[in-house]
């Protein structure tokens, strides 16, 4: 009766914690569902490995920042590169710096050299700066006084021949007023053009700069006189270009790739006073041409010129195959160990290979160790004027900056490179 009991009572109320006994054994067989309060000490936790736990169990809390590795943070950043706007900006430094013919400058982080005077530059071997505002190893040398050149001058074949007695130039080089003839040319009127191919044309007999000198003609009745009109030369590599000036004489307005001057119907001397301003207003020519736009018809439509005067200063050159200059000393806020450059070049003849023909180095150390830098080329910086960039170059960190340009493999007429403008990224 009482065992009955006793069994009913267990099945009823089950059985009191006061008659379980567990043992080692049985310990570690509990469900660790059934742990659903209190705190289990560190010490009975031992090397617990949390390596392979789920980053999904981290529902709240926060991590500390020293177990978060940079590389963490970084693999889900979106990196920045300024380089494409460190490098429009050193390019519209130079266009700034050439439109107002500004001398070197630096900034907190830039030093810009368009080569108005030498100012920016401490040395050169063989690489003079040209008046004409580029650094190149062709060393160029120009007569102080202008030498008068209608007793040497000739016409150039093709182009126009005399009707009567004598020919081109015997009859051009004085001012005889037609008698003996006149300079003519057909009735064809030419497109706007540097480039002649109907009109006057006269060889200097060697090379001359017209900067600043005067070009004088006449036009006889004899035949049809010159009204608007302007003037070309042939440059140093023998391409024809604009020759830039104010009218004189009986002429009126001026002469450019935009503009034509117009010269009066009588027997008057029109000219032009030659340009000296202007990147390239040296003008160094072997020969200029007096190109018609339109004539005064005095019953006789072929243009024609009676009289021609002009002077110049002799101009010549030599070239060496290699150079370079350097820079002066800038001086950066702060050390650096990068640099970055643009330069502007051009071609004046052949090809001038990039890191070849023209290599590029940079110094943070004053100049104590150069970095050669490789540079890739640019979309065109004008017209004939090449880019060139390099960007964040590892140098010897220091704050005295400088740049070295040397110049290679160079031939007068055949390969000439021109320096223009540099750019220094720091």
């Amino acid at each position: 009766m009482t065992k009955a009991r006793d069994l009913s009572n267990l099945i009823s109320t089950g059985v009191p914690n006061s008659l379980i006994t567990l043992d080692a054994n049985e310990i570690p067989n509990i469900d660790a569902s059934k742990i659903t309060s209190g705190n289990i000490a560190s010490a009975r936790l031992g090397n617990i490995d949390l390596t392979n736990l789920s980053a999904t169990n981290l529902t709240s809390g926060t991590i500390p920042d020293a177990r978060v590795s940079a590389s963490a943070v970084s693999q889900h950043a979106t990196s920045f590169d300024d380089n494409a706007i460190v490098n429009d900006i050193s390019t519209l430094a130079l266009r700034s710096a050439t439109a107002e013919n500004a001398i070197a400058y630096n900034t907190n982080s830039s030093f810009v050299d368009v080569f108005q005077d030498s100012s920016g530059i401490a040395s050169n071997t063989n690489a003079p700066r040209d008046t004409s505002e580029f650094v190149s190893t062709v060393s160029s040398s120009e007569a102080s006084s202008f030498t008068d050149l209608t007793s040497t001058a000739t016409a150039q074949t093709g182009f126009g021949t005399g009707n009567q007695a004598g020919t081109f130039p015997a009859f051009v080089r004085s001012d005889n007023g037609g008698s003996n003839g006149n300079w003519f040319n057909g009735s064809t009127i030419q497109a706007k053009s540097p480039t002649i191919t109907n009109g006057f044309v006269v060889d200097l007999g060697g090379t001359y700069s017209l900067r600043g000198s005067e070009i004088n003609f006449r036009s006889w009745s004899t035949n049809a006189r010159i009204n608007a009109h302007y003037y070309v030369f042939k440059n140093l590599s023998g391409t024809w270009e604009y020759l830039n000036g104010t009218a004189r004489g009986s002429s009126s307005g001026t002469s450019s790739s935009t503009a034509n001057m117009t010269a009066s119907n009588g027997d008057n001397i029109h000219g032009i006073n030659v340009s000296t301003s202007g990147i390239d207003a040296d003008y160094r020519a072997t020969q200029f041409g007096i190109v018609h736009q339109s004539i005064h018809n005095n019953g006789n439509h072929y243009a024609g010129i009676s009289y021609v005067d002009v002077n110049g200063k002799l101009f010549s050159q030599t070239v060496s195959a290699t150079g370079n200059f350097i820079s002066n000393v800038i001086t950066a806020p702060s050390s650096t160990s990068k640099m970055g450059a643009i330069i502007t070049y051009q071609d004046n003849a052949g090809v001038n290979a990039l890191n070849t023909d023209i290599v590029l180095q940079l110094s943070a150390d004053n100049g104590s160790n150069f970095t050669t830098a490789t540079m890739t080329a640019m979309p065109d910086f004008a017209t004939g004027i090449k880019m060139a960039k390099v960007n964040d170059l590892s140098v010897t960190a220091g704050t005295q900056l400088k740049y070295k340009i040397s110049i290679a493999n160079q031939s007068l007429g055949s390969k000439e490179a021109r320096i223009r403008g540099v750019s220094l990224q720091y």
